[in-house]
């Protein structure tokens, strides 16, 4: 937050909000290149049952390269999976493949191409792959266990920035063959999304239902999607925006939080309803869009929880600039007293900035005007202008840690007398009429007091 050189009168607004459509914002950059001149090998082979829409398939990542700006080689010959042919690829795509596809050699291969911090996709049948390979099943996440008959389902999309996902309706309704795994992701992977077994007969996972996930593994990164069994998929443009998104971030394009993600409870989770516990202090307010996401309108003010201090906890939000140059000041608060002035959270708090063009001290990441980033993390996980990014704030005792999209990023210590993180509120700034950011699903996970904890993932 930049402080003007007069201190303005700040009107109390209370809980006002402007309920309505989001203003106009640019949409996420699926289509922008993967990298400069990327290449991914996508690898169909079967030993087993043996999917007829894998031709679709190729045929729509081929197009999918064509149009983000990469090179799509396909084979089904293991014998591509060479140390010294696997370094020309920037993700390999497991499409379909069923049953022992790689010898031992090709195995290795594999391995070291991962470690040395390779991308993996896995597609659908990628999960009926290699039960005897554990590097493997760890890599895909789960195992295929079985399967209803193919008819629609609502995929209930958790995660709303990983660019696999950001572009989606939070209830994604669509046909597919979906597939029962042999035991729950969760626990070490990131969820992406997740079956609704309540809209579709044959589901056997109990209620919580995984169907597309991401992990970063021994040195790699892997996403897989248990969609794509039928031709009609590959011809869907979400379902092909959502290939996209993973092939992106699996190449290191684009960038996301995808340590495992448990216990979080929702302070604002797209709904209306879930903004009673929160209030307005200052002038402007945010404008909540039909997607659930909140974008700034004017200022300078911010929305704060009123509802509850916290102390030891870890919050993590979704966030978004509008403009091309970054150049969107705002910030997410912590630490302060109950107040609507929004100028006594800067003045007891601590704002951790969002806005990519000021001095280090004062920019994203940055505990502001206290403790800069450090930048050469920061620029490396930071997605540009245009597509969303996540913050994990967490507060223990007088020490405040930022994660960006999961990159440890910012590591503070309070240590003057007239501030506290041990009992505070949060809230989110809504700068002024020139600055345009987006918010997503608020959540936190409250810690236990007095100890350094290390999330999953870290």
């Amino acid at each position: 937050m930049t402080r003007p050189t007069a201190r303005p009168v700040t009107a109390v607004v209370g809980s006002a909000l402007l309920l309505g459509c989001v203003a106009a914002t640019p949409a996420v950059s699926q289509s922008a290149p993967v990298t400069d001149a990327s290449r991914i090998l996508v690898f169909s082979k079967t030993a087993g049952f043996r999917h007829d829409s894998i031709p679709e398939g190729v045929n729509a990542l081929r197009e999918l390269g064509a149009d983000g700006g990469f090179t799509v080689d396909a084979t089904e010959d293991a014998g591509a999976f060479t140390a010294r042919n696997l370094r020309k690829y920037d993700a390999v795509v497991f499409l379909s493949t069923t049953g022992d596809v790689l010898g031992p050699a090709q195995q290795r291969a594999f391995e070291g191409y991962i470690r040395k911090g390779g991308g993996y996709v896995g597609i659908h049948a990628a999960a009926d792959t290699e039960y005897d390979w554990a590097f493997y099943g760890g890599l895909a996440g789960a195992y295929f266990q079985s399967h209803p008959a193919i008819q629609p389902a609502t995929v209930d999309v958790e995660d709303r920035a990983h660019p696999a996902t950001a572009g989606l309706e939070k209830a994604w309704n669509r046909t597919d063959e979906w597939y029962n795994y042999r035991s729950n992701p969760r626990e070490h992977a990131h969820v992406l999304a997740s079956l609704d077994e309540s809209s579709y007969t044959g589901g056997t996972m109990r209620g919580d239902h995984p169907i597309a996930w991401c992990q970063n593994y021994q040195g790699g990164r892997a996403f897989y999607t248990g969609g794509g069994h039928t031709k009609e998929s590959y011809a869907e443009p979400a379902f092909r925006q959502h290939l996209l998104g993973g092939i992106r971030w699996a190449t290191g394009a684009a960038q996301a939080d995808c340590r495992p993600e448990t216990g979080y409870r929702p302070l604002f989770d797209g709904t209306a309803a879930s903004l009673d516990g929160w209030r307005q202090a200052g002038p402007g307010s945010f404008e909540l869009g039909a997607d659930g996401t909140l974008t700034t309108s004017g200022g300078m003010g911010m929305l704060w929880y009123a509802a509850s201090r916290f102390g030891a906890y870890s919050l993590k939000l979704d966030w978004r600039m509008a403009s091309d140059s970054g150049d969107d000041n705002s910030g997410v608060f912590v630490g302060f007293p109950p107040s609507d002035d929004p100028w006594s959270a800067v003045d007891n708090g601590y704002e951790i900035q969002i806005d990519a063009t000021d001095a280090p001290e004062k920019t994203t990441g940055a505990v502001y005007d206290f403790q800069s980033a450090d930048v050469a993390l920061r620029d490396r996980a930071l997605n540009p202008p245009g597509e969303w990014n996540t913050y994990e704030i967490r507060v223990e005792g007088e020490r405040l840690r930022v994660w960006l999209n999961g990159v440890l990023i910012n590591d503070f210590t309070n240590t003057d007398p007239a501030r506290s993180l041990t009992d505070g509120h949060i809230g989110i700034q809504n700068h002024g009429a020139a600055d345009q950011v987006s918010f997503r699903d608020v959540r936190i996970r409250e810690l236990p007091a007095g100890a350094t904890t290390a999330a999953p993932g870290d």
